[in-house]
């Protein structure tokens, strides 16, 4: 699991319009990097709405936010479009990216045992280090917590 202070993991992945995005893009911004389960789905359409509503601010701070599944391009615009999404999200169709981050892990729900995508966040500064990492976030408040942590 990666820790606050390591070097964060490099990536070049799809967003929704098939735009490729990689890490090195954002030098000199602070990103935040958010991992969530599946597109449309409860706690992860209160997140990504939340980070949405908090778009303009974090773009004040100099902040840029992704989200990532293992949703294709289509899936992440069809989201996008249902709930007015501003947030780009990235296509991790091969689990390359959940897997360097280390939120794809064994999850347990009503007894039964299965590998998954842990919710979790990763503040990554201007020039790729990590200042924060949370993995087993719970979406309720969750962007509002990031924002503060960023300012």
């Amino acid at each position: 699991m990666l820790k606050t202070g390591d070097q964060a993991p490099s990536f070049s992945s799809q967003n929704q319009k098939g735009d490729t995005l990689s890490l090195a893009d954002f030098s000199g911004k602070t990103l935040v990097l958010y991992f969530y389960p599946k597109d449309d789905t409860p706690g992860c359409t209160i997140e990504a709405n939340d980070f949405t509503a908090l778009a303009e601010d974090f773009a004040a701070a100099n902040t840029v936010v992704l989200g990532v599944s293992k949703d294709d391009c289509a899936s992440h615009q069809a989201f996008i479009d249902k709930f007015g999404l501003t947030v780009d999200l990235l296509a991790d169709t091969s689990g390359e990216l959940c897997e360097a981050y280390g939120v794809w892990q064994l999850k347990e729900k009503n007894g039964v045992s299965k590998m998954g995508i842990v919710r979790s966040t990763f503040i990554i500064d201007g020039e790729g280090k990590l200042v924060s990492v949370e993995y087993g976030v719970n979406p309720e408040g969750h962007a509002q917590a990031v924002l503060d942590k960023v300012k």
